[in-house]
């Protein structure tokens, strides 16, 4: 019997389509099944938060999982204790996973709906990346068992990246030329919603400006002190003067570290940090220099000696719409999070001490993928100029929980961030699987990568070739 060529056509690409739908959903299944193992990790990391450069118990465990997953381990690269990769496979395409697990500094917060901190004075998860890393560990492992029953060809690497929080540790690993033989990078991120937004977000340079001076007693001897923090507020002052006469879209902050030891001695040591921010990294660099001639003038005026210290430096972000739709396509076939009566209970409770809370169902759709321009920055700007790049973000939080707040670490230590930390996870990894599946794809990437950095674009870190601040923390 003779089968008419529209029949013959459906016929032949049923099975295949059918396959690529069963294939994703086994991959969905197998994390569902591993989920609690992922999330007691994640609490793991939650409960035992480490600061920027000083995750040696959060990276030892991630790397743990995943030599045992059969993944090999370089460790300490780009001169860093606390940063390795993690590779599984042999041959092209080569497919990056970005995780990072630093804390911030004074954020120690309980798992509750009421602001209460854990240890006092502790770090806290307060950007959620024990779920970043995580779930990108997640991933990758379920990549690598993709890769194990498929028999593709394709390498999986993740990237264990310390201290985002400031310490720039991502543009260590890309000078160092970690990134150099991979085709694109996937990531993600903690936040409030599920969405995959191409867009731009803002270049930054960090440092440390110290002040000395000559101590002295502050009521006899007053004529003889030099104070260094005078110098620092001296310095303040003009700054904050400064901002009246830069581009509208400059962000400055600052926070005085250091300021002397008691009222009664003139302080004869000081310190002040700073970040400077603008989408446009020339921008950066001007206002950085400015910066620092009012530091200059600061310690010319007060009679002390000042010296700075670049702590960071990140790029703004290169979009990717390409590579960005492919996962805005797998988050849409993943779905957000439900809550279940005791978690819609706890959001609710949240909600009640957020200025600008959303609706809770907004936790389980996604959002239209839109290009966004973002007020943030993070040292992934410095990969996606590198390499194709481009991140989701995830509903680990209660809606309208801003990062960096007790909220985010609340929420962060439940399992509604181990939820949206999933979601993530089975995002990263259908999206993987695309770009193995489909080589036009990664061409498509590739193309529009290439067209938005422009032919003559040579990457120089912000930060300049100093070595890792590893002690910025301290």
């Amino acid at each position: 019997m003779k089968i008419p060529g529209i029949v013959f056509l459906v016929l032949f690409l049923v099975p295949i389509w059918t396959s690529g739908q069963n294939e994703k959903e086994t991959i969905i299944q197998k994390l569902d099944a591993r989920m609690d193992h992922f999330a007691s990790i994640a609490q793991d990391l939650w409960e035992h938060p480490e600061l920027g450069y000083l995750e040696f118990n959060s990276s030892a465990l991630l790397m743990s999982e995943l030599e045992k997953e059969g993944f090999k381990i370089e460790r300490k690269v780009a001169g860093i204790p606390t940063a390795f990769t993690a590779t599984y496979g042999s041959g092209s395409p080569t497919i990056g996973i970005l995780g990072e697990y630093d804390a911030r500094p004074g954020m120690s917060q309980v798992a509750a709906a009421e602001f209460a901190a854990r240890i006092e004075g502790a770090p806290g998860q307060a950007c959620g990346h024990h779920l970043f890393g995580t779930g990108s560990m997640a991933a990758a492992i379920a990549i690598k068992d993709w890769l194990q029953i498929s028999g593709k060809s394709g390498t999986i690497r993740f990237y264990g990246t310390p201290a985002e929080e400031g310490g720039s540790g991502k543009v260590y690993m890309v000078r160092a030329g970690l990134f150099d033989d991979v085709d694109a990078v996937i990531s993600w991120h903690p936040g409030d919603a599920n969405a995959s937004n191409p867009g731009n977000n803002l270049a930054t340079i960090s440092g440390k400006f110290r002040f000395k001076g000559n101590s002295s007693h502050a009521a006899v001897a007053p004529e003889r002190g030099r104070s260094a923090l005078d110098g620092v507020e001296a310095m303040n002052v003009m700054v904050n003067m400064l901002r009246e006469h830069t581009t509208e879209s400059t962000r400055i902050h600052y926070s005085i570290t250091k300021g002397g030891d008691a009222p009664n001695i003139v302080p004869a040591d000081a310190e002040v940090y700073y970040v400077v921010r603008h989408s446009n990294r020339d921008e950066v660099r001007s206002v950085w220099n400015r910066v620092i001639k009012a530091a200059e003038g600061a310690a010319t005026g007060t009679e002390t000696t000042m010296s700075y210290e670049i702590i960071g430096g990140t790029y703004d972000r290169l979009p990717n719409e390409v590579l960005a739709k492919v996962m805005h396509n797998n988050l849409t076939i993943v779905g957000g999070v439900e809550y279940s009566a005791a978690e819609l209970e706890f959001a609710m409770q949240i909600q009640q001490s957020l200025n600008a809370a959303k609706p809770l169902e907004s936790a389980r759709q996604i959002q239209p993928m839109v290009f966004t321009y973002g007020k943030a920055s993070a040292d992934t700007g410095d990969v996606s100029w590198n390499v194709p790049t481009a991140a989701i973000r995830a509903a680990t939080w209660v809606p309208g929980t801003p990062p960096h707040s007790w909220q985010a670490v609340a929420a962060g230590g439940t399992s509604i961030g181990h939820k949206g930390m999933m979601v993530s996870a089975k995002t990263l990894a259908l999206s993987a699987i695309d770009l193995y599946n489909d080589p036009s794809i990664l061409t498509k990437v590739t193309a529009e990568f290439d067209s938005r950095r422009g032919p003559d674009f040579i990457y120089s870190a912000l930060l300049g070739d100093r070595k890792p601040a590893l002690d910025y923390r301290k």
